[in-house]
């Protein structure tokens, strides 16, 4: 099978540290354009929008939108529209549904859709999943804490509505979560704090539970200083289960566990190009679907002004 003919939409720091290199090792791809209002790809030809590159260079067969998820619908459904596959950087859209609108019209194109999560593939995850499935939780803890300035300075995008705020980081989170746990969870309780010249919030306290009534609890926050922190943390009657520094390590019972190398990008792309050869799709708006009851249920708490 020839190489995916792959553009990219929307370059940003993202793709210069992750994308790129994932498709560069990754022979089911040839990397041809890409579209962005501000920035190019050095060495390939560069566009201002989706609609002049596939306009310009028909051949391309998938799309990989990386801007932010208040403007992804639009590109989206130009490239189904045209009969390409199109690959979402996580979250998948601004609204559920967005993201079932687009899921229709791959369907009735024949043609690929992915929702990434790139937090799924960490290589504590599956591990995880597996033990799980064998030792019931009793309880979870997830602690996801870092610094705003550092990770997201200046990015006015992030605290516009659709931005998601906290939930931009804190969706990786939930991906996690919704992959691991062996039953489904659903919200009961939520604060969320935004501040008073923003209009997404900077905190989330969170609160799930399944069927079971198995406690989930969810802790958000941006404005953490010094050692960040992205934690997971699992009870079961046969001791406790850590995913650490976002998946990148595992404790279980106080045991550290032997874990593959991190690839989660380049494990986003050989999924991908599995699933254009296949015909197939893969649509999960899981840990979305979580934010937005977040956002239905949550009592809002303002907080002190934000500045960068």
């Amino acid at each position: 099978m020839s190489p995916i003919k792959l553009a990219i939409v929307g370059v940003g720091k993202i793709v210069h540290d992750q994308h790129l290199p994932a498709i560069a090792g990754n022979a089911a791809y040839t990397l041809l354009a890409s579209a962005s209002r501000n920035n190019a790809i050095d060495g390939l030809p560069s566009f201002k929008t989706i609609e002049e590159m596939l306009a310009a260079m028909p051949e391309i067969e998938a799309v990989s939108l990386c801007m932010p998820p208040q403007y992804r619908y639009a590109a989206a459904h130009t490239a189904l529209s045209a009969g390409k596959h199109v690959f979402l950087e996580k979250p998948p859209g601004a609204t559920l549904s967005e993201v079932a609108d687009l899921e229709a019209l791959a369907a009735a194109k024949g043609v690929t859709l992915f929702t990434s999560w790139h937090s799924r593939y960490a290589p504590a995850v599956q591990p995880a999943k597996a033990y799980l499935a064998q030792h019931a939780p009793t309880s979870m803890h997830v602690i996801w804490k870092e610094d705003v300035r550092h990770w997201h300075p200046n990015q006015d995008w992030i605290w516009q509505a659709g931005g998601l705020g906290v939930f931009d980081p804190g969706i990786n989170a939930l991906s996690i979560v919704t992959e691991i746990l062996p039953s489904l969870i659903f919200l009961t309780g939520a604060t969320l704090e935004f501040p008073e010249n923003r209009d997404a919030p900077i905190a989330a306290d969170l609160h799930f539970r399944n069927a079971q009534a198995v406690p989930v609890h969810a802790e958000f926050d941006w404005r953490q200083t010094g050692k960040q922190s992205w934690d997971i943390i699992v009870t079961t009657a046969d001791g406790e289960v850590k995913l650490s520094e976002g998946g990148a390590r595992l404790s279980i019972a106080g045991v550290e566990q032997a874990l593959a190398k991190e690839a989660e990008y380049p494990s986003l792309y050989q999924r991908f190009a599995e699933l254009v050869a296949a015909g197939r799709s893969d649509v999960d708006v899981a840990p979305l679907r979580h934010v937005a009851d977040a956002f239905m249920l949550g009592k809002r708490k303002q907080v002190v002004a934000f500045h960068d």
